[in-house]
């Protein structure tokens, strides 16, 4: 008889015997010793490939109470054989019986927390799959639990969700096809796993409210707060053409069901239920677990509000400033974050919520809140910081829709407050390009009181300045300057001296001060330091044996990158057209001045 037959025979010989020694004990009466040895020799079955024996032993009538009390033992070495045999093989299909009657035999209690142990052991590229393995003997057994039900359900769904998180999102149209872990298949199944939970609640709440229906509400709750910054918020949900069902669209959907179908949907999206979160102690845990519920919530706004999943469930009596409002605490947690799959649905978010509304139509007073403020800024911070330049564009182009919505008051603050916190000459020319559209609009379409007199006075005393003075880096500031030229230029040419609208007339000295005379003395000290540099250049290059000889050259307070002295010559020209370009601008102002103020006083005289 060939050895490895006869090991096999004796894996079931000793499987037999123990068996037959415990089918005359009571159930009070196994030992730990009879635990091993069945555990042992089932084992060795699996492992010898003669699950058929085992099958028998486990359907067997006679055995219902040793299976009851020990068949747990027997999920860690199933789970290893069934990933050891392909889809299709025979032995293959018996482990896979030996697990459903294990879940139909075993005490529920024991076979729970031996389920859980494999799903928390296992890692890697094997989680997706031992999960969707797994999910629906623990469905059975949690459906068979009378004690902790609730607590049993959310620890697995907290488990399963834990072992997930670690897995990176499929992304590209390609990875999502691919599902090269299972994810996509395996967060679907998980829905599915937790749908007999779901209408237990329903089912319980349109009896009465009892506590334990409480608790288990709430576990579905954390389980969709969960799947909502894993792996929703990262995840890529725009429909793809190529693609019939969107696997994560349609867990999107799902998890949105969830909570319309529990009552939680509408207070999550407009009153920020807050769950029944544990007391933590450590400060850092319970920052923590804010942050996550902020990224769930801002998820659920995108979702809604965007992709338009579960919208219809709402209904439409909220006026578009107040779904703003309700929905920029939601952008500015997606705007703050630095991965582009983040940052895209903060941008969409807030684009979808302004393109609700007309433009004039949001009152100053939402500036009073914080979050008014604090988005803007950050989407300045996307448009100077952002190494992706089609982030930075699109961020330009919803920071126009935002000044667009308000009305003039609100312009005339925001303007105030960007000037004051960007930082950033570029967006501070845009800005005063902003203030000259509404001034112009003030001048020949309608009266405001904001854009024209002692309110425009103010904001010009801020616009028509030299961070500081005369040293300024005219350089770093040009686009700021030359954007404050043009808009004194527009001032001078369309606002008669007479009529004195914008009030720029009176504060002409001061305007002389604090600008026109510094910018002069600046130019003229930046041209002459820029000239002396480019002379010393090329006096230098004569000198040297090659015009290849590499060296550095500071421009604006930055250290350039290693560059022939060619190529500094080149930016070094570069700055003085800049110069000369502000220069000229700057004499036409100075002229448009004179001729006027020289006009008055002919008149006058």
């Amino acid at each position: 008889m060939p050895e490895e037959h006869s090991q096999t025979i004796m894996a079931v010989d000793e499987l037999q015997a123990i068996i037959q020694r415990c089918q005359i004990l009571e159930e009070a009466d196994f030992k730990g010793e009879d635990f091993n040895l069945f555990q042992v020799a089932g084992q060795k079955c699996l492992e010898d490939g003669h699950a058929a024996q085992l099958l028998e032993v486990i359907q067997n009538e006679k055995n219902k109470v040793i299976i009851k009390n020990m068949g747990w033992n027997l999920i860690s070495p199933l789970v290893r054989c069934i990933f050891m045999y392909k889809q299709g093989d025979d032995k293959r299909e018996q482990c896979l019986r030996i697990l459903d009657q294990l879940a139909q035999l075993c005490n529920p209690k024991e076979l729970f927390l031996g389920l859980l142990e494999q799903i928390e052991q296992t890692s890697g590229e094997q989680v997706c799959q031992t999960v969707m393995l797994l999910l629906q003997p623990l469905q059975t057994v949690l459906l068979k639990l009378q004690n902790k039900k609730a607590y049993s359900v959310g620890l697995s769904l907290a488990m399963i969700m834990n072992q997930l998180t670690p897995l990176p999102v499929p992304y590209t149209k390609q990875q999502i096809q691919e599902d090269k872990l299972g994810l996509c298949q395996c967060c679907n199944a998980v829905v599915d796993f937790a749908k007999p939970f779901v209408n237990e609640v329903v089912k319980n709440t349109e009896k009465s409210s009892e506590y334990n229906d409480m608790e288990l509400k709430e576990e579905l709750i954390k389980f969709c707060m969960k799947s909502l910054k894993y792996p929703l918020l990262t995840a890529q949900l725009e429909q793809l053409e190529g693609i019939e069902e969107h696997p994560f669209r349609h867990f999107a959907t799902e998890i949105i069901d969830i909570l319309w179908n529990i009552g939680e949907l509408i207070p999550l999206v407009f009153v920020h239920h807050k769950s029944k979160s544990p007391h933590w102690e450590n400060q850092e845990f319970a920052d923590i677990e804010q942050k996550n519920s902020a990224d769930s919530l801002a998820c659920l706004s995108y979702l809604i509000f965007v992709q338009h999943l579960g919208v219809e469930c709402f209904p439409v009596v909220f006026s578009p400033s107040y779904l703003l409002l309700r929905n920029m605490t939601h952008i500015e947690v997606l705007l703050k974050r630095t991965e582009e799959s983040v940052l895209s649905k903060g941008l969409d978010l807030f684009e979808s919520c302004l393109l609700r509304m007309d433009d004039n139509s949001l009152l100053h007073h939402y500036l009073e809140f914080r979050d008014f403020i604090n988005v803007p800024q950050d989407l300045v911070k996307i448009m100077t910081l952002c190494p992706m330049e089609h982030m930075g564009k699109k961020s330009l182009n919803i920071l126009q829709l935002f000044i667009d919505k308000f009305d003039t008051e609100g312009k005339y603050t925001l303007f105030r407050c960007l000037l004051k916190t960007s930082n950033h000459a570029g967006v501070e020319g845009y800005i005063i390009k902003n203030i000259k559209d509404q001034i112009h609009l003030a001048l020949t379409e309608y009266d405001n009181i904001w854009f024209t007199g002692h309110h425009l006075i103010s904001l010009l005393d801020l616009v028509l300045s030299l961070p500081e003075g005369a040293e300024t880096d005219l350089l770093q500031n040009s686009d700021r300057i030359m954007a404050s030229l043009n808009l004194l230029r527009y001032l001078v040419i369309k606002d008669c001296e007479s009529d004195n609208q914008t009030g720029v007339w009176t504060t002409l000295g001061k305007i002389e001060q604090n600008f026109l005379k510094p910018l002069r003395v600046g130019l003229n000290m930046s041209k002459a330091h820029y000239e002396a540099e480019i002379k010393n250049k090329k006096e230098n290059r004569k000198e040297a044996q090659s015009s290849n000889t590499v060296c550095s050259v500071t421009v604006s307070g930055e250290k350039m990158p290693a560059m022939t002295t060619g190529m500094q010559l080149q930016v070094l020209h570069s700055a003085l057209f800049t110069f000369d370009l502000i220069e000229s601008v700057l004499a036409r102002v100075e002229e448009l001045i004179e001729v006027k103020t020289k006009a008055v006083m002919d008149e006058n005289s």
